[in-house]
């Protein structure tokens, strides 16, 4: 019997544009339901398809403590999501709740 061979998933390789990245975002955001650690963990998916030392550099961080803010297992403070957000070069919006 032959043996499939499988590797694990990872969505920061197939999150290629600007474009990709913002829908992903947007998606997590829906998704979470509250959960601000699960947002993390999304734009460290983000960040690892940018390359996460020029996401550090640019949002004026240790590439150490990117690591740990956008980890999933801690919640970052919201000034250091909106400097990353911004060295994405992604914006945050808001619209009414229906």
């Amino acid at each position: 019997m032959l043996k499939t061979a499988t590797s694990r998933y990872d969505v920061a390789e197939h999150l290629r544009t600007p474009e990709e990245m913002a829908a992903y975002l947007e998606a997590s955001l829906e998704e979470a339901n509250g959960d601000a650690a699960f947002i993390a963990k999304a734009l460290g998916d983000i960040a690892r398809a940018k390359g996460m030392s020029q996401v550090a550099r640019d949002a004026g961080l240790s590439r150490e403590s990117l690591y740990k803010a956008l980890s999933g297992e801690r919640v970052p403070g919201f000034d250091t999501i909106l400097k990353i957000v911004s060295a994405l070069g992604l914006k945050l919006h808001a619209e009414a709740a229906h």
